[in-house]
């Protein structure tokens, strides 16, 4: 479910940052309630999944301990989960203004309240899985309140000029590009998923869920400071479309894969050179230690492919066009990679290996695929289609917005 709302979220990104790029500061605003408009019905439609999580488990054929475990553990996530609809959009509404500290600061703070918080319910007060979820629940609701000072404090004052009824205008295309957005993350991010799920059928399956785990856990944080230029590219590019300015947009693609790109392959190297050693951080078993080892030439272009397809899906993102992104992680995902990680494991020797061979065919084929749509994309008619987007939503001003709010 955090995989669909940092999907939706995006969408908030595109039209934040090409409002902020074109001057029209005061949209962001209605932006901004119009994604949490659209996420709270999304997510309340979507509610009895978690309300009914014991028999969807049941469903799925699992385990009666497990289907009740995880049928509690969903109830505990319902607070949880409305955090997101608020905080992941005020995040992409702050960083499409370029105020980026201020979130560091405020995910600080979040810290520093879960761990003490953590501790004391579930440690010091013994309320195990329950203390851990309202730690969690209390911990994010921090953040959320957090950001609402800073906006309704008056931090914000050209892109917020408080609630108004002209964000219930116009929400079908943003309930459009929401989708798009979100089918375009968890497509992406369920890949690995999926991909673990098949190891744990391999006939050494413990080995081969623990060493493909450490794997993933060390591309993942790589995979964290891609992110960072993700965030980067979606922000950059749609405050140049919004600008119109298609040549600037175009220079910051190339800055962005240069420089993400020089980074990746430092750790590309660290990869190589520390294979078998990385996975002694993880475990003290030789035959894990083996198998993370003889993984560690894949592992170390995955995390070199890390460094090139996130600048280029921030890239689209920036531009609004989640939608193709979508289709091409579907095809390049669910009817490459996969299929041929399963092909290469179960039918080959390779076993884990095989199925890791198949992930990196699977971001092989979406990274070239990104590369073509990215260098094909008519760029200055992009800002054309900014400015529509733009204009298509668009309040003529601030005064006119608390006119229709009150």
């Amino acid at each position: 479910m955090e995989f669909s709302y940092l999907g939706m979220s995006s969408a908030t990104e595109t039209l934040c940052g090409q409002a902020f790029g074109a001057g029209q500061h005061h949209m962001m605003g209605i932006y901004l309630q119009r994604s949490w408009i659209v996420d709270l019905i999304t997510l309340t439609i979507l509610l009895p999944i978690f309300v009914f999580g014991t028999q969807v488990y049941r469903l799925l054929g699992e385990d009666e301990a497990i289907a009740e475990s995880g049928g509690y553990l969903s109830l505990w996530f319902i607070p949880f989960v409305y955090n997101f609809v608020f905080s992941l959009t005020i995040q992409m509404f702050l960083q499409a203004q370029l105020k980026n500290m201020v979130i560091a600061w405020l995910s600080i703070f979040q810290f520093g309240i879960h761990i003490p918080l953590s501790w004391l319910l579930v440690y010091k007060l013994g309320f195990g899985v329950p203390g851990a979820m309202i730690a969690l629940s209390a911990s994010s609701w921090f953040l959320v309140i957090g950001e609402f000072i800073y906006i309704f404090g008056g931090w914000c004052p050209y892109s917020w000029k408080g609630f108004t009824v002209a964000a219930f205008k116009d929400l079908v295309p943003v309930v459009k590009l929401s989708i798009s957005s979100g089918v375009m993350v968890c497509l992406e991010l369920w890949y690995n998923a999926v991909l673990v799920l098949l190891a744990g059928y391999m006939a050494n399956a413990e080995v081969a869920i623990s060493a493909f785990s450490i794997c993933l856990n060390i591309n993942a944080w790589e995979f964290m400071i891609s992110l960072g230029f993700l965030g980067a590219a979606c922000v950059r590019i749609a405050n140049e479309l919004g600008r119109g300015n298609a040549k600037a947009a175009k220079f910051s693609i190339k800055v962005l894969l240069g420089t993400s790109i020089a980074i990746g392959t430092f750790f590309f190297v660290l990869c190589l050179v520390f294979g078998r050693k990385i996975a002694y951080l993880f475990t003290a078993d030789e035959r894990v230690a083996d198998t993370v080892s003889e993984l560690s030439v894949l592992l170390s272009f995955s995390v070199l492919l890390n460094s090139i397809y996130p600048v280029l899906s921030g890239v689209a993102v920036g531009a609004g066009m989640q939608g193709i992104v979508a289709v091409i992680n579907l095809v390049t995902y669910y009817l490459i990679g996969i299929p041929t990680g399963a092909l290469l494991g179960y039918l080959t020797d390779l076993q884990v290996k095989g199925i890791w061979i198949g992930m990196i065919g699977g971001i092989v084929t979406q990274t070239l695929a990104l590369m073509y749509l990215t260098w094909r994309t008519d760029w200055d008619d992009q800002v054309k289609k900014s400015l529509e987007r733009l204009n298509r939503f668009y309040v003529k001003s601030a005064d006119e917005a608390e006119e229709i709010s009150n």
